[in-house]
């Protein structure tokens, strides 16, 4: 081997070994009727935002109790870490999506869903998800339709 390919190996793996691992998305969801969403990690900052139940977020950074976190649509804020849950939702991401008796596009809708509507997650399956709205109606949607966990 020549020294040039040795030294090309060896500054890739040196390069492999030191470049950090990418963190895994942590998220939660609002575990409480109502609450705010804030410009700042305080009662003190405006409420920017007020998510329901289930609205599920992504967590950015901590600070104090308080979690930065961010939304399906790119909002950003800050909530008050005690009123949230690992309870895994996803919300409707896309207009009107059909629900349906199974995990895929050959089953019979059984119901609809629209932008922004929370679903609680009971399962997923092969790029579907199995879903409860909150009038109880239960079925599949494909994932690519909805943002969460």
């Amino acid at each position: 081997m020549s020294r040039t390919r040795t030294l090309s190996l060896t500054l890739a793996l040196a390069a492999s070994l030191f470049t950090p691992a990418a963190h895994a998305v942590e998220m939660v969801t609002v575990d409480r009727d109502v609450i705010n969403m804030r410009a700042g990690p305080g009662t003190g900052h405006q409420a920017t935002w007020r998510l329901n139940r289930g609205y599920p977020l992504i967590v950015t950074a901590r600070k104090n109790g308080w979690l930065a976190v961010r939304d399906f649509e790119d909002d950003t804020g800050w909530v008050l870490g005690r009123l949230t849950a690992k309870k895994p939702h996803f919300i409707v991401k896309k207009q009107d999506v059909n629900i349906r008796s199974g995990p895929g596009t050959r089953y019979k809708v059984v119901g609809k869903a629209k932008y922004g509507e929370v679903l609680r997650t009971l399962e997923r399956r092969s790029g579907w998800a199995k879903v409860r709205n909150a009038d109880g109606l239960t079925g599949w949607v494909s994932r690519k339709l909805l943002w969460g966990w």
